[in-house]
């Protein structure tokens, strides 16, 4: 027979034990599963349901959660879905004034605890679950505690109308996460980060379309060609795709879920403006460069090496600036690299995107 032991005072044992089922509690694994499902949909909150039609794009946020940062500040992250595909689309929300539409939308049938577990509650949630009390459906006592704090925070938010910092970032699995040299994608996204956490306010709008949006896979394949010489928009054509295949009808819906009329837009590429502004709904009231790190004539940031120089005197009065630079610095690879390939292979990938894509970049005189 399994062993019996207890998860938040329920006896749980393997299905395949035997052992006197109770009416009280759950005895095996699959009754706990259903135990739970029962508790976090009794009663059963319907989710509304998206157009099928693919004539307009049609989002919903389907859940929000507080991320906080090593770095010591904090987020809330946003997952959509849309009528166009099945991705699980994102927004990264810096500041508290900054809410979407359809999440604090009310859904049919659903308690206040369907409304937390979602994440469309007002200011931050407290800690009122005790080690005597686990069961997700909450006391009287704790639904009345969250009732009122709700109906507080709710009462003091304001939105600001203040144009954010917002930058439109397609995802990038090789430079995001194996930290690739032959893009910019991963410094582009700390950056982003880093700016709007110094700010305290700001979206990241990240949408699933990998290598511009021809996904991993073909991506891969434009990488072998790119070694034996082709650049990276030659290298998308010659596998039959565009050079560019990202389109912005989701970022847009996004934003506009986010009730962002104007924006600060952080890009170096002019057709994210054009067809952002094409739908008619967002503003980009200026437009914020994002400079390589190692063309970047920031003082005491030494490009070769990515370390800061602390002694530098100019750096010496900017104690911000130096904590800034420091976040910014990436995990090493666990690989050695080839002596300044790296750098090179980045250098010719935003030369291109500057020549033959229109990039908004200053090249530097080497190239």
């Amino acid at each position: 027979m399994a062993t019996v032991f207890t998860l938040f005072g329920m006896n749980v044992v393997h299905d395949g034990a035997n052992v006197p089922k109770t009416s009280e509690h759950p005895n095996t694994f699959s009754d706990y599963v259903k135990f739970l499902k029962n508790q976090v949909h009794s009663p059963s909150a319907i989710t509304p349901s998206l157009p099928s039609t693919q004539a307009k794009v049609r989002i919903q946020c389907q859940v929000r959660a507080r991320i906080p940062t090593n770095e010591g500040g904090e987020m809330f992250l946003y997952l959509y879905k849309n009528n166009l595909d099945t991705k699980e689309h994102l927004a990264i929300v810096y500041g508290d004034d900054i809410r979407s539409k359809s999440l604090d939308q009310a859904w049919e049938n659903e308690t206040i605890m369907n409304r937390i577990v979602r994440g469309a509650f007002y200011g931050r949630l407290e800690e009122v679950v005790t080690d005597e009390c686990r069961n997700i459906n909450l006391t009287e006592q704790q639904v009345a505690y969250l009732e009122k704090q709700q109906a507080e925070a709710k009462k003091i938010w304001s939105a600001s109308t203040e144009p954010p910092l917002v930058r439109i970032h397609s995802e990038c699995f090789t430079g995001e996460t194996v930290h690739s040299a032959r893009c910019d994608c991963g410094e582009q996204l700390d950056e982003a980060m880093r700016l709007m956490q110094v700010a305290g306010r700001g979206v990241i709008v990240y949408l699933r379309q990998e290598g511009r949006g021809i996904g991993l896979l073909e991506k891969l394949k434009a990488y072998n060609l790119q070694d034996l010489g082709h650049d990276t928009v030659a290298a998308n054509v010659l596998l039959n795709h565009p050079a560019d295949g990202r389109t912005y009808g989701i970022a847009n819906a996004i934003l506009e879920d986010l009730q962002l009329k104007k924006v600060r837009l952080l890009t170096n590429n002019p057709d994210k403006i054009q067809q952002l502004e094409s739908f008619g709904s967002v503003n980009v009231v200026e437009r914020r460069g994002m400079v390589p790190q190692s063309w970047s004539s920031t003082p005491g940031y030494n490009t070769q090496s990515n370390n800061i120089d602390t002694n530098n005197s100019e750096m010496a009065d900017h104690p911000r600036l130096v904590a800034a630079l420091n976040q910014l610095q990436r995990t090493p690879s666990s690989s050695p690299a080839i002596p300044s390939s790296p750098k090179k292979e980045l250098d010719r990938y935003l030369a291109v995107k500057v020549k033959k894509m229109g990039h908004i970049l200053d090249l530097p005189d080497r190239l």
